[in-house]
């Protein structure tokens, strides 16, 4: 069986990060989503509900599990025996740093290899630092959203004002 491991922070799960999910789920019999723990980061949403909100959006989709760690990727993909992460990519500079980690990950991980999948046109300018400034300004999230999480995401916005 052949598993990968899409990693981030989906803070929150946008439909670009669907998108890739859904995506990858399509190449590996096994996709592993995990919400990985970022001390740089000061997250909208904490790690429990941000895995429970992974869980909704990805339901229906029967070979991708979500899962959550602290640990380094290359590590984690060890643990899980999966062989390739997953990572989208919007432009040239999100090229430069996933490169980067990529061969860190492969020499901490010899065994590791790293799949990069462009993200498709209507996502190519969606982050979750965008979603999050437009929902300060009660824009309709639904193009940006999926729509499972929107309640969620909206009283967080509200509850932040």
């Amino acid at each position: 069986m052949t598993t990968a491991v899409y990693p981030g922070s989906f803070d929150p799960v946008t439909k670009g990060h669907l998108n890739i999910i859904a995506r990858a789920a399509r190449n590996f019999d096994h996709l592993i989503v995990c919400v990985m723990v970022n001390g740089d980061k000061h997250p909208m949403f904490n790690l429990e509900e941000r895995v429970e909100m992974l869980r909704r959006v990805t339901k229906d989709m029967e070979n991708v599990e979500v899962d959550y760690s602290d640990a380094l990727l290359a590590e984690y993909a060890k643990e899980k025996n999966a062989h390739v992460i997953v990572k989208g990519l919007r432009a040239v500079s999100d090229f430069e740093r996933e490169f980067q980690m990529a061969l860190i990950n492969h020499k901490l991980n010899p065994g590791l290899d790293t799949m990069f999948l462009a993200a498709e046109h209507q996502f190519m300018y969606l982050s979750s630092s965008a979603v999050k400034e437009m929902g300060r300004y009660d824009v309709d999230l639904s193009d940006f959203l999926p729509e499972e999480i929107i309640p969620d995401f909206i009283a967080r916005i509200h509850q932040a004002k």
